[in-house]
């Protein structure tokens, strides 16, 4: 009985926490002005001070909610790597990267009504990849820094290693992008509707598909209350878009896809269809 009792008052707690959180409001209709203090921001929507513990609050449909992190399935994993590889090796041979497969995801997200539509849904193509661990990620930061002067192929290489040690290296509950073109004068829709209700729905254009619904976590270079963590990945995020694209004269918002739920969106496949496989 006495356990039952504390059980009871823990989820209490937990339920108090939650709802003492600031309730978001957000006035819509404009360019998103308001997110911003200067030439910096703090995403107001989520709480991301458990996510060493793969755990993520966030401000979703009208309330506060915690979201727990899933690794990305074998079945996702494989196709994943497997494109990735043949991307490399294309590239290697002089051949353009293809616009579909696991680097251009398909970004749905919802939430703020921009002063140019009648609408708060949209989707945008945004580029993707893999985060390295929070164990891995100062070592890997500082590999990029040692060989950025490298010849391209050499880089190739290097990049094909690290897909080679996918699963030790990064993080198999993220996905990582960049937001190039928001700023305090005009943001854009998926950054507005991210500011607003993280929630955020990945697809990509192949055979299989996938799916993956996520909180996505915004992170400005010039944030002064950013963490030791929050700093290196703002750091990889830049460094490894740097690495292969060139360099360029600003760091970029970074963006974590936490990942929530995913689907097997597979079409002429009875296990697909928009079939949850994890969790």
């Amino acid at each position: 009985m006495k356990l039952i009792k504390f059980v009871v008052i823990l989820i209490v707690l937990f339920s108090t926490q939650l709802l003492a959180k600031e309730k978001i409001e957000v006035e819509d209709g404009h360019y998103g002005e308001a997110f911003w203090d200067g030439n910096t921001f703090v995403q107001r929507c989520v709480d991301a001070s458990k996510l060493d513990e793969n755990k993520i609050s966030a401000f979703v449909d009208g309330e506060w909610q915690e979201f727990e992190l899933i690794n990305l399935p074998e079945m996702f994993m494989s196709w994943d790597i497997k494109e990735r590889f043949g991307t490399l090796e294309g590239i290697a041979k002089g051949e353009m990267p293809k616009l579909e497969g696991p680097h251009n995801a398909i970004v749905a997200t919802y939430g703020y009504r921009r002063e140019d539509s009648r609408f708060r849904v949209n989707n945008a193509i945004k580029g993707c990849g893999f985060l390295p661990k929070r164990e891995k990620i100062k070592e890997i930061n500082q590999m990029l820094a040692e060989t950025d002067t490298l010849h391209f192929m050499k880089k190739l290489e290097i990049l094909t290693g690290m897909y080679e040690k996918a699963d030790s290296l990064f993080d198999l509950n993220k996905q990582i992008s960049l937001e190039l073109y928001a700023n305090p004068k005009r943001g854009t829709q998926t950054f507005l509707n991210q500011m607003t209700d993280p929630t955020s729905v990945l697809v990509f254009m192949a055979i299989p598909t996938f799916k993956l619904k996520t909180i996505a976590y915004l992170l400005h270079p010039e944030n002064p209350d950013l963490n030791d963590y929050e700093k290196d990945v703002i750091k990889y995020i830049n460094s490894i878009h740097s690495y292969f694209h060139g360099e360029f004269s600003q760091e970029f918002i970074a963006v974590i896809y936490n990942v929530i739920e995913v689907y097997n969106s597979s079409p002429g496949n009875k296990n697909g269809r928009g079939t949850l496989i994890v969790p």
